[in-house]
């Protein structure tokens, strides 16, 4: 029976050394996503209407998905380490051209229409940015032994949550920072106005929503240069077996066609990839809408689920990835698919009960969107995280994460155009039960994801025996 390795505090303290810089700096890079949303509020509809923030979001979506068919395999020949920071690097130049458009536009005299330079320069962005979760999974594989990878999982869910926090809650304080007159500042706005000197020029400086997280980023690109390690012998530690899977007889890489058919015929791995693509949808139709249909209806400024979307977002995505990594090792024998099924069985349930209570309570759906939340980060990180790498093998986890996070964001488009099709507009959209077909819609994939999760229930990498 494969044991985990009993690893001595100096290990676990350079372990940590090496996935906290690269943590915070994959945390930055949602922050440079993301930020796209805040600043189409900041913008308004006269700069980036509401079908050009559509158009940018959806090219920028469906270029992330497609990457993994170069990134992915450029993670397994080039390493974690070469790719985090290649991704970070273009990211946080890519951020930082967005905010110069905005810029030369205010100050140059362009006189530009931003929306084509943003389809591109987003694209750009998103681009870079699918080198992160493939970097990040590469770099875990070698760190972190099977038995063990369940605590993984909760550091990436944390880690996401983290990243969706600092783009919503980080995000909207440098909007506040910034505009034409300041009002009354306090926390993270206050913060960002005395570090960077923004806001009370008489003009809003938006250019500052992409300027902060490239700046960020930055930091953190120059912490993991000198910290960051792709496998602990080079960080001056013995390799060890991580007792993980191999879709190759020795281990090593195959040619591309070959590791991506091998991948897409794996029994777990496309099972894997179907649970995930119904995440996209659960993920980003509760992240987006809620706060849109809160807009819509009037209550999001008045109601704490909403007036603070991304700490919720933070602290249930906390929540999911602990218990979901905690469980996995402890109570599943580190078998990754019995959370993911429990956890889209509580989606069922939230998703059906926000359907039905939309127009009769405001409580109500606001908690079942956070469990969905909550159940859809630790289905993630288990996922996308942690059973890519356990079953794919170390040489081919880029490829195999690529795919997988790949569906994910395939999901996310899919459901955008959908959603935008079903939900009311105009003085309808002011009715919160006009929008009850939107969670429903949630509904058949929240079940497809559970019943493709009871196929793989006792899946484990065929090196590693279930404990008795």
């Amino acid at each position: 029976m494969a044991k985990a390795v009993n690893h001595s505090v100096a290990y676990r303290r350079r372990r940590f050394l090496n996935w906290l810089p690269m943590g915070l700096a994959y945390a930055f890079m949602y922050f440079g996503r993301y930020n796209l949303t805040v600043a189409k509020s900041a913008l308004g509809d006269d700069v980036m209407t509401k079908a050009d923030f559509g158009l940018i979001f959806a090219v920028g979506a469906w270029v992330y998905a497609l990457s993994f068919l170069i990134n992915g395999p450029l993670t397994d020949k080039w390493g974690g380490r070469c790719t985090m920071l290649l991704g970070v690097a273009g990211a946080l130049v890519c951020n930082f051209l967005m905010g110069i458009v905005l810029y030369a536009n205010m100050y140059w005299d362009w006189q530009i229409h931003i929306v084509g330079y943003f389809v591109v320069l987003y694209a750009l962005n998103m681009y870079f940015q699918s080198f992160g979760a493939a970097a990040i999974v590469t770099v875990k594989a070698p760190w972190f032994h099977v038995r063990e990878r369940g605590t993984f999982s909760t550091i990436f869910g944390i880690i996401i949550s983290l990243g969706i926090y600092f783009a919503f809650d980080w995000g909207f304080a440098v909007v506040q920072a910034t505009r034409a007159n300041l009002g009354e500042l306090s926390g993270v706005a206050a913060v960002v106005q005395k570090i960077f000197v923004t806001g009370g020029t008489g003009v809003n400086q938006n250019w500052w929503i992409f300027f902060v997280p490239a700046i960020l980023m930055a930091i953190f690109w120059v912490i993991m240069f000198f910290t960051l390690r792709d496998t602990p012998g080079q960080a001056g530690f013995p390799d060890f077996d991580t007792g993980e899977g191999r879709l190759t007889s020795s281990g090593e890489r195959e040619p591309i066609t070959r590791v991506f058919g091998k991948i897409l015929t794996h029994p777990v791995l496309m099972i894997v990839c179907g649970i995930e693509f119904c995440s996209g949808i659960m993920r980003n139709g509760i992240m987006h809408w809620y706060p849109i249909m809160a807009k819509e209806v009037g209550f999001y400024k008045e109601f704490v689920i909403t007036r603070d979307w991304g700490l919720m977002l933070l602290l249930c995505g906390v929540v999911g990835a602990t218990l979901t990594g905690w469980a996995s090792d402890h109570l599943f024998q580190s078998r990754r698919a019995p959370m993911a099924g429990i956890l889209y069985f509580l989606m069922i349930v939230a998703a059906m009960v926000m359907g039905n209570q939309l127009g009769v309570d405001m409580w109500i759906p606001g908690m079942m969107g956070l469990v969905i939340s909550m159940g859809v980060i630790g289905v993630h990180g288990i996922l996308s995280g942690t059973a890519t790498a356990d079953f794919a093998g170390t040489k081919n986890s880029g490829a195999a994460v690529g795919i997988v996070d790949g569906m994910v964001y395939l999901g996310t488009g899919f459901q955008s155009i959908v959603i935008g099709l079903l939900v009311p507009t105009g003085d309808e959209a002011k009715n919160p039960a006009n929008w009850s077909a939107w969670p429903f819609f949630l509904v058949p994939f929240a079940i497809i994801g559970f019943f493709l999760a009871l196929r793989i229930w006792n899946a484990l990498p065929s090196n590693v025996k279930m404990k008795k």
